[in-house]
């Protein structure tokens, strides 16, 4: 498939306006049913827009918005060897994870309908309708990580967030993290950096349309990860987008191919891009930016 330099740059481009407004609506509602719930007045919580909305990398019209509510007086810790939560003075907290995450449905449902609340392995789907977007929505508690920086300062940590999966995984990561470090590669790369990222996101979803690759492993967060390994330099260094696109992609491939890529991390940069856990491999991973290049024609 060639696309033309028009197509690509109009790949570039966020969310319509329209769109847009569906997806604060959403986020107003979301924090009004946790807000207002009484079973929660006694938590406090931070609610934010996390993923490709909030990256402000979004692609596709009626793009679904991540919202991840977490609760901050009740908190899970990692801290450097030998030390304990006593050790930074702080006591167990009063709620469990899971009384938690029943509460946060139980005001979804009482906002929105038990027919539009779904409950997922990982998040708690909102169905969409005409004034919001679909949503997926994580209950998590606050993740204080004391121990990657060696703090002993019980106020100095990295945050992320943690919580449970249905079937009892444990995921922790750094949205937070994920946000300012985008932003700062964007000003970096004279903002072409998530101009590329939606750019890819929108072949790789055809791609995925069309039967080429498995969507469930190769990702649209995977794809936004790779971008944020390839060199400032490699982005800004072309006059169209097709010259950056290929250049992007062969960087890629070689550093696969030669085994350069364990260091890797995802856009936080505080979890490795390729673990034993990840829906994807280094090999399918190699395969899919292979097919993308064929795919295009390079």
């Amino acid at each position: 498939m060639i696309y033309s330099e028009d197509t690509l740059q109009f790949w570039t481009s966020p969310l319509s306006n329209t769109e847009e407004q569906r997806v604060e609506n959403t986020v107003f509602m979301i924090k009004n049913a946790v807000t207002t719930y009484s079973e929660l007045s006694g938590c406090t919580m931070e609610i934010f827009a996390q993923g490709s909305y909030t990256n402000n990398t979004n692609v596709r019209q009626n793009s679904d918005v991540d919202i991840c509510i977490m609760l901050t007086s009740t908190f899970f810790g990692e801290y450097i060897d030998g030390k304990t939560a006593v050790d930074y003075g702080f006591i167990d907290g009063s709620i469990s994870y899971a009384d938690y995450k029943s509460h946060i449905i139980k005001a979804l449902k009482n906002k929105f309908g038990s027919n539009a609340v779904e409950i997922g392995n990982k998040c708690i789907n909102i169905k969409e309708n005409s004034y919001h977007v679909n949503a997926d929505v994580v209950p998590a508690f606050q993740y204080r990580n004391y121990k990657t920086i060696g703090s002993i300062n019980r106020e100095k940590y990295i945050e992320g967030i943690k919580y449970f999966a249905q079937d009892g995984t444990t995921i922790i990561n750094y949205p937070k993290e994920h946000i300012k470090n985008g932003r700062q590669k964007n000003n970096n790369t004279n903002y072409e950096y998530k101009k590329l990222v939606r750019i890819m996101k929108r072949i790789r979803n055809n791609m995925v349309d069309e039967g080429i690759i498995d969507g469930n492993k190769i990702t649209s967060f995977l794809v936004e990860c790779l971008i944020w390994n390839v060199p400032n330099a490699t982005i800004t260094g072309y006059n169209t987008w097709a010259d950056t696109i290929q250049s992007s992609i062969a960087y890629l491939w070689n550093a696969i191919k030669d085994d350069n890529c364990k260091e890797w991390g995802e856009v936080s940069e505080r979890l490795y891009l390729f673990h034993s856990r990840r829906k994807w491999t280094v090999t399918e991973t190699k395969n899919f930016l292979y097919d993308m290049y064929n795919y295009l024609k390079f």
